[in-house]
């Protein structure tokens, strides 16, 4: 199998890319790029999890998200660098491939990175069909929602980036709109005198000493999951337009935003809400609304938050089909499995594959097990590639890009591997849903070198 980025590597023989597909079509300018960024991150995460979060640590919701968003921005800043300069679909996987030369670690590291999105789309999947819907009807069994619900996006996403992105933009506004009407009853509250600051301070993470840490680190590892989404864009800089330009704003500007977003939002929902309540929901936040003392429609704010966990799922499951494309072209895959629909330029395959893979994957947990599932696997990319854009300072290339400071991958890395540790509290069924992801990706890779080494043969045969 040819080598990812360095297909004449001698000895490798790289079989030949379908002539008959079309590029990418440069779909996203730097305003869209923005608010697919923003899109991307918000959602599914502060909707639903939000809850999760607070029974793990307690009344101090918004220390995992203070502690989370710097540890996003940290490895936001690497990614920044390293799309800039290899401004190529594959993401992490072409990252990883260019610092190590490992092809079984990039085809692990790309899978993973698919394989979190998935997990994040089913997530979405089960928010969908949770207490949110439930306002308005529990007739139609969960899972069969949560199935449908896949199947609609995976049409919306094969019908065209333009047509996914524009869909991205009316939900990300929504989503936006449901945020704010948080933040307004917070303020409401503020000022009105109610709510109960002495919850703010109050941390009931497992005990003290080592129990406290670890249950703070639980915490701030699912907390993360709201946070992931910026990696997600790396994997449309093929449809973007000057991506080493855009990307830079886009991602910080995106990260920033939704880190400012979610503490307040952290913050509001502590006053109002005790976190026994919250975590009993799989709707928090209209938890938050009833409490509020305003007299805004639940209904209302249900339909927002199913808006806003709609576009996680959709933004989840065009990356994810976006980096199987970035692998069949990198050779990782076979070259059939980067497909490109003619008429829409879209990677048909690779939209089937993952929208199969994420209908599996729905039936496996409930939100916080798939949440976690996420930011675990995340987690773990965002060590190697922290660590890869260190190792790839020697690698010059011929156009201007953004350098991140030697300091900002290396804290990144730190932080990165301690959430993804065991000493960041979560169950073991994430660690056994993820084993088996992985296994199903090393499958995934026996068959890829058996077909190679097929191919091969039979060249040589024909020679």
């Amino acid at each position: 199998m040819s080598t990812p980025g360095t297909p004449d590597t001698p000895g490798t023989p790289a079989p030949a890319a379908p002539e008959a597909s079309p590029p990418l079509k440069r779909a996203l300018g730097p305003k869209l790029l923005i608010l697919f960024v923003i899109g991307d991150i918000l959602g599914t995460g502060i909707y639903a999890t939000t809850g999760d979060v607070a029974g793990k640590v307690g009344g101090a919701l918004w220390l995992p998200f203070a502690i989370g968003f710097v540890v996003a921005l940290l490895t936001a800043a690497s990614y920044v660098e390293l799309v800039g300069k290899y401004p190529k679909a594959a993401g992490a996987a072409l990252y990883t491939q260019k610092a190590f030369r490992i092809p079984f670690l990039t085809f692990i590291v790309a899978f993973m990175v698919m394989c979190s999105g998935l997990s994040s789309a089913s997530a979405a999947a089960r928010a969908f069909s949770g207490d949110y819907l439930g306002e308005f009807t529990d007739a139609v069994p969960p899972t069969l929602i949560a199935i449908l619900f896949i199947l609609a996006l995976a049409a919306i996403n094969l019908r065209g980036v333009s047509e996914s992105v524009k869909a991205n933009v009316v939900l990300t506004l929504v989503e936006v709109s449901g945020l704010a009407v948080i933040l307004a009853i917070g303020a409401y509250a503020v000022f009105s005198g109610d709510g109960e600051p002495s919850r703010l301070t109050q941390i009931e993470a497992g005990g003290t000493g080592y129990a406290l840490i670890t249950g703070v680190l639980g915490a701030t590892a699912l907390g993360f999951f709201a946070f992931v989404g910026f990696e997600d864009s790396v994997n449309m800089a093929e449809e973007t337009k000057d991506p080493a330009r855009n990307f830079p704003r886009a991602i910080f500007i995106g990260v920033a935003v939704t880190g400012t977003i979610y503490i307040l939002v952290a913050l509001v929902s502590s006053l109002l809400v005790d976190s026994r309540t919250l975590s009993d929901s799989s709707g928090p936040l209209l938890e938050v609304v009833k409490a509020g003392g305003v007299d805004f429609p639940p209904k209302l704010f249900a339909l927002i938050a199913l808006f806003a966990v709609t576009n996680s799922a959709l933004i989840n499951l065009m990356m994810a089909s976006r980096l199987w494309y970035g692998m069949a072209n990198e050779r990782i895959l076979p070259p059939t499995m980067g497909k490109v629909l003619a008429g829409r330029r879209t990677p048909w395959v690779g939209i089937v594959f993952v929208s199969l893979l994420a209908i599996g994957l729905v039936s496996t947990g409930e939100i916080e097990g798939l949440g976690d599932t996420t930011s675990f696997l995340l987690l773990c990319v965002f060590g190697v590639v922290n660590i890869a854009v260190l190792v790839l300072r020697k690698d010059r290339v011929d156009h201007r890009h953004f350098r991140t400071p030697t300091a900002l991958p290396v804290l990144g890395a730190i932080t990165s591997l301690v959430l993804a540790s065991p000493l960041a509290d979560r169950g073991a069924d994430v660690y056994v849903r993820a084993g088996i992801l992985l296994l199903i990706g090393i499958g995934l890779w026996a068959v890829n070198k058996a077909v190679m080494a097929a191919r091969e043969k039979s060249d040589r045969a024909a020679d």
